[in-house]
């Protein structure tokens, strides 16, 4: 059975014809760990121009070359919800960020709430977990990874006409699913961010002011008590099977 063609994320531009100079990263993993030979093929993206089929130009010391043969798909039109969470240890947070990319979110936004215990967050790092799950799960994107912000200030700047999923642990909420359900004949994909508390949950104050935020809509995740990165891929999960993209077919990969 023949092995799936690399694929990549670079920044550079794309287009017929064009020579890519891939950076150190790609071309030891391309050179020393897949072996690859010239003329062996690869597929890039950038998140903007779509995704390209390529043939290995060049293979030394100095790097390696892509020259690009076609489009193969369109870049798509990148909708999606934004998650905004609570930093958490790296391990668990790395599986979030690989995680919430693989299911679609446009955004994802740290926030530090008055319990927060982990408030120093890798952007560069994190970014780096983020390209890798995108390249290996088919997205033709990188969603934006932003600074931490303290929630308030978050809340404060808060877009029109941009909902507020609140992951509530306790009190009297409906069911996410029942909830969601109501939205889905007057509700588009990027009018939404996921917001989840951190290890602990949100304080009294803070579960007061977002229940009092009309953007807010808390829904319940059951009856157990989750970690703070399942409850955020459980809600992304909820939220794609109803009102995200779930229900469009898988691209065809095997016969490209």
């Amino acid at each position: 059975m023949a092995r799936a063609q690399p694929r990549l994320f670079v920044e550079d531009s794309l287009g017929v014809g064009l020579n890519v100079n891939l950076g150190n990263a790609h071309a030891h993993y391309l050179k020393n760990v897949l072996r690859l030979k010239v003329a062996a093929e690869v597929a890039l993206f950038n998140g903007r121009d779509g995704e390209w089929h390529g043939k290995l130009k060049s293979i030394r010391k100095s790097g390696v070359i892509v020259n690009l043969v076609e489009m193969v798909y369109p870049q798509p039109y990148d909708v999606g919800p934004a998650l905004m969470f609570a930093p958490v240890r790296r391990g668990p947070m790395e599986i979030m960020v690989q995680k919430a990319t693989e299911l679609g979110v446009t955004h994802l936004q740290p926030m530090i709430t008055e319990f927060t215990d982990v408030e120093r967050f890798n952007v560069d790092r994190m970014r780096v977990t983020a390209i890798e799950a995108a390249e290996q799960c088919g997205r033709m994107s990188v969603p934006l990874i932003e600074e931490p912000q303290p929630m308030n200030e978050i809340l404060a700047q808060w877009p029109n006409g941009r909902r507020l999923l609140f992951a509530a642990e306790s009190g009297s909420v409906r069911p996410i699913s029942e909830v969601l359900g109501g939205f889905k004949d007057h509700s588009t994909p990027d009018q939404w961010t996921i917001g989840v508390g951190p290890v602990g949950g949100f304080s009294p104050a803070e579960h007061v002011l977002l229940r009092n935020l009309p953007f807010v809509v808390a829904v319940g995740l059951g009856p157990r008590l989750l970690k703070a990165e399942t409850a955020a891929l459980a809600a992304l999960s909820c939220w794609q099977s109803v009102l995200g993209d779930w229900e469009n077919r898988p691209i065809d990969r095997i016969h490209q």
